[in-house]
């Protein structure tokens, strides 16, 4: 999984200005996480619980030859997919539903209903994009979404295979959970008042259709 919007906070006594805080940390942070904005915030925010609504996305390759650059960046699948059904089947999720049949085994959520306000899966040329709003989610929710559109997509009706995955409540009815390579959070949404600025980078693969850019998050 990758992440361009990820959020952190911590708490301190030291006094720094927000620009060394960003250089300072990052000579300490692996090659593979760079910190691009720091700042105070006021009391009582919490980079999870705070968030109103999260943004992933899943770039699937998708044609006959894998990529050595994208191996990382993009899950790859050569057989052909129908980005116009799986994004028909995907539109079932809306709403506020018991995910059950797309959480793993290792989730420890308490409940499994979420509510999903946005779901779309577009074609750019070789490469897939799907692009999930939501309140929350469950362990490998997107992932096990993502494979289960990949298998209803060639059902004679696939919103209506999907309704029934998601009626049904059970896992093993659902598709394989997909590669973690394609995974990106996107972005995570704060009310205004916290002042969360806007990623400074774009993930760094392939890049998706034109829709929202990211809009918060500190870490790139």
């Amino acid at each position: 999984m990758h992440a361009t919007g990820q959020v952190i906070h911590f708490d301190t006594t030291a006094e720094r200005t927000p620009r060394a805080w960003v250089l300072g940390a990052n000579t300490k942070l692996s090659p593979a996480i760079a910190l691009q904005w720091a700042g105070e915030v006021t009391v009582g925010f919490h980079a999870r619980h705070t968030a109103s609504r999260r943004i992933y996305r899943y770039c699937i390759l998708n044609r006959s030859a894998r990529s050595a650059l994208q191996r990382s960046r993009a899950a790859w699948l050569h057989r052909p997919l129908d980005a116009a059904a799986m994004h028909a089947a995907a539109q079932v999720l809306i709403g506020e539903h018991d995910f059950t049949a797309f959480r793993s085994v290792q989730c420890q959520s308490k409940t499994p209903v979420r509510r999903v306000q946005r779901i779309e899966v577009l074609r750019e040329g070789d490469y897939l994009w799907l692009e999930i709003t939501a309140n929350a989610y469950l362990h490998h929710m997107v992932r096990n979404i993502v494979g289960t559109l990949v298998a209803v997509q060639g059902e004679p009706d696939p919103p209506a295979a999907m309704a029934r995955v998601l009626e049904r409540r059970e896992r093993r009815l659902a598709g394989a959970t997909a590669p973690a390579a394609g995974l990106y959070l996107w972005r995570v949404e704060y009310p205004a008042i916290y002042g969360i600025p806007a990623p400074t980078d774009a993930c760094g693969g392939p890049m998706p259709p034109s829709g929202p850019t990211p809009a918060s998050g500190r870490l790139g």
